[in-house]
């Protein structure tokens, strides 16, 4: 079991039926204070994608990312920003083979694009992420014939930029292979230690939400990694507990489940407080941010 844990609060996420909660931050400044709200709640780490404020749909624009991180650094509440470097993988496929590939729902571009507000924030200096997250492998993202493709030089190029960066890589991992690859790349001398993993469970079709295949993962972890595992939907809370009983650190939020109870839609702060709660009742205890920090070994 783990007596000193880490929460992380993914606040919004990518996809759109995350809208329909009326607690859902689409803007920069709803983001941002969402991000607060779940730090003062006791997250120390944010996990931040940004929308277009106007529709709502996923963005990769850095004047929103820039917005989102001066927002949250100038509320002075200490916390870790943790920017997505997800989007940009998609690969939508026709029926017809290459006749009709790539599909409408595609934003497929290279592991720099999908970068770049990272590199942008780190150039300028004045907002730079704490943390970065590296999708570790290629899926079939949900039913129909749309996939998730980051392939082994996409993943060990995007490494090589967050060292180079001098950002922590969180490395995403939806599959057991994902982890397999994950342990290559530290091998390869291409994630500084200790590496920070987050086991993602659930998410059709990657690795199911289940003890078993959780277990199977954790006991597969490089050595001396911090990691963290969640669920979506109605498992994330269960997985709070599950998580700390293997030795792990949890993340909760909206990107992964709309609900406090059932027909009963929850903020960010509330899912962090939930969160809170069973830790405690665990006997364990929630780490600050600057406790994370020094767990993590960030500069």
């Amino acid at each position: 079991m783990n007596s000193d844990v880490i929460i992380t609060c993914a606040v919004t996420g990518d996809d759109t039926k995350v809208t329909k909660s009326p607690h859902c931050p689409v803007t920069p400044e709803q983001i941002a204070a969402a991000a607060v709200d779940a730090a003062r709640a006791g997250a120390a780490i944010v996990h931040i994608h940004v929308r277009d404020p106007e529709t709502g749909a996923f963005s990769m624009a850095t004047k929103h990312y820039r917005e989102v991180v001066k927002r949250i650094r100038e509320s002075q509440v200490d916390v870790l920003v943790n920017l997505t470097c997800g989007m940009g993988g998609y690969i939508c496929v026709g029926r017809e083979g290459l006749k009709d590939t790539p599909a409408p729902g595609t934003d497929f571009v290279s592991q720099r694009a999908r970068m770049q507000h990272v590199i942008d924030l780190c150039e300028e200096g004045a907002y730079r992420p704490d943390i970065a997250t590296l999708d570790c492998g290629s899926l079939n993202f949900g039913d129909g014939n749309r996939a998730y493709v980051s392939t082994p030089d996409y993943q060990r190029e995007g490494a090589a930029l967050l060292r180079e960066l001098k950002v922590k890589a969180e490395l995403e991992i939806f599959d057991t292979g994902n982890l397999w690859f994950v342990k290559q790349m530290i091998k390869e001398g291409l994630v500084p230690g200790p590496a920070m993993i987050q086991l993602c469970t659930g998410i059709p079709y990657g690795v199911p939400a289940d003890v078993a295949h959780l277990l199977a993962m954790v006991n597969s972890l490089p050595a001396d990694c911090v990691w963290s595992s969640f669920a979506i939907s109605r498992m994330q809370m269960p997985w709070v507990a599950q998580s700390i009983l293997l030795g792990g650190n949890v993340r909760v939020g909206l990107e992964d489940n709309l609900y406090l109870s059932r027909g009963v839609y929850a903020s960010n702060a509330q899912l962090v407080e939930r969160a809170r709660t069973i830790i405690e009742a665990m006997g364990a205890r929630v780490l600050s941010p600057a406790q994370a920090r020094e767990r993590l070994q960030l500069r």
